[in-house]
């Protein structure tokens, strides 16, 4: 099919797998100026209108250049005349010297992300496409990813505030350039597209100068893809039967029943549970979890931190303890009645609506000293079924005069004579929410041709 003959039934077709979508639905679109994320607007902007529902363009002016803001006003100019609404987001603030495209983007998606949850937009589309699909492989490739790496952009990623959508991935760089010339339509090229001191660069010129096809390249992602699925759903059978996650925050594993499995799932499993216990924005890179892996597969019953976690194991594979490692735990934050938070990015808490009880309060991990004023308190919380290195991880509340409440150990501060008998802060509500989920949408691929002949 010509390039140019690009029409919306080919768009429905992209969307088609990307659902479900509330009536009327409204869609973000990340539009930087160039050639894919504008189409993607208009295709968009189109699909929403059949459907009664609208597209809201959003632009990021990263403060890095200073033709940035003149180019977000551009896109405003081109997109107002079809009625497609248009905000512009900056980056500011110091930016780093190193790792700044990393930066940029990890501030782009914040940005774009924080937009939705405020506009209760629920989902967020992006303009990748089969050629960014197919230098993602390499790229990765190149740094030595596994399975999951090489089956390079899902086309459903699910966060926690927007569901990040990329119906492109199938469609050519140039293809999308034809249908935008067809509609006598301009474009912005971000000068850093030709700078090669950024990787993907080298690499796009590499395929340019090579016999590699794209197509071949996005098809092989699309078998990893297809891999990558196959192995989180065995990996999640494994986690139904082998691990227990406690409301507290940490979990037990069945060591035998991971040394059963085939090591590519069990490392999955591993991995999950580190990267939901610890806390972290992303998991564990993978040759450290391999190094654990072996080491835990040993049974020698020695204690590892990987990821935010202190993974302790028994002797002879009979069990292994993943924990938050105290290490690095969130600061402490200032609380009050009524609030409600994400704590550590893992527990989730609110405090009883009730009138204010006296003093400031904070929240905090316990930690050994924490620990120490509770059993003095009360003994016999000496004996309660939450291991060693996980009760310092465990959040508690504080005033200037020590620890308060500790929700998950049901306790809270017994008053003495001498102590004052002021109403204090009450925990309405805690409960273990990782901002990984053990679960989750997994690796998503449409259920359509691996790459459409477009």
């Amino acid at each position: 099919m010509s390039a140019s003959l690009l029409t919306d039934r080919d768009f429905e077709a992209c969307m088609a797998d990307l659902g479900p979508f509330e009536t009327r639905p409204h869609l973000a679109c990340a539009v930087s100026g160039g050639a894919d994320s504008l189409a993607l607007a208009l295709l968009a902007h189109g699909w929403a209108a059949r459907r009664d529902g609208r597209v809201t363009a959003l632009t990021v002016d990263h403060g890095l250049r200073p033709e940035a803001a003149g180019e977000a006003r551009q896109v405003g100019d081109w997109l107002k005349p079809l009625g497609i609404a248009h905000h512009v987001l900056r980056w500011s603030g110091p930016k780093p010297q190193t790792g700044l495209q990393a930066a940029a983007r990890t501030a782009r998606y914040r940005l774009l992300a924080d937009w939705c949850h405020r506009a209760q937009v629920l989902h967020l589309l992006l303009g990748h496409t089969m050629d960014d699909q197919a230098e993602t492989l390499l790229l990765r490739l190149g740094a030595g990813s596994g399975p999951d790496g090489l089956a390079a952009m899902a086309a459903i990623r699910e966060t926690d505030h927007v569901r990040l959508l990329r119906p492109l991935l199938g469609l050519r760089r140039a293809t999308l350039r034809a249908f935008l010339a067809a509609g006598r339509r301009d474009w912005i090229d971000d000068p850093s597209n030709q700078d090669e001191r950024f990787g993907r660069v080298r690499v796009r010129r590499a395929i340019a100068a090579s016999d590699l096809k794209i197509e071949e390249l996005a098809r092989a992602a699309t078998r990893f893809g297809r891999a990558r699925v196959a192995l989180e759903a065995a990996a999640s059978h494994l986690l139904a039967v082998a691990v227990a996650v406690h409301p507290a925050g940490f979990a037990r594993l069945d060591a035998a029943a991971l040394a059963a499995a085939p090591d590519e799932v069990s490392l999955r499993a591993l991995h999950r549970v580190i990267a939901a216990i610890g806390g972290r924005p992303h998991g564990p890179r993978l040759d450290r979890l391999e190094r654990l892996h072996r080491e835990l597969m040993a049974g020698t019953g020695r204690s590892w931190t990987l990821g935010g976690c202190r993974v302790v194991g028994t002797e002879g594979r009979a069990q292994v303890v993943v924990c938050r490692e105290y290490r690095g735990i969130d600061r402490p934050v200032p609380v009050r009645p009524g609030l409600g938070l994400l704590w550590d990015r893992r527990i989730a808490i609110r405090f009883a609506d009730s009138p204010g009880p006296a003093g400031r309060y904070w929240l905090a991990g316990l930690g050994q000293a924490g620990w120490a004023e509770v059993v003095h308190d009360r003994p016999e919380l000496r004996q309660i079924p939450v291991p060693g290195p996980a009760r310092l991880s465990l959040p508690a509340v504080r005033d200037d005069r020590g620890v308060v409440a500790v929700p998950h150990l049901d306790f809270r501060r017994s008053d003495r004579p001498g102590k004052g008998s002021e109403p204090m802060i009450a925990v309405a509500e805690v409960r273990f929410a990782p901002a990984n989920a053990l679960g989750g949408v997994g690796f998503f691929l449409p259920n359509r041709p691996d790459v459409l002949s477009l």
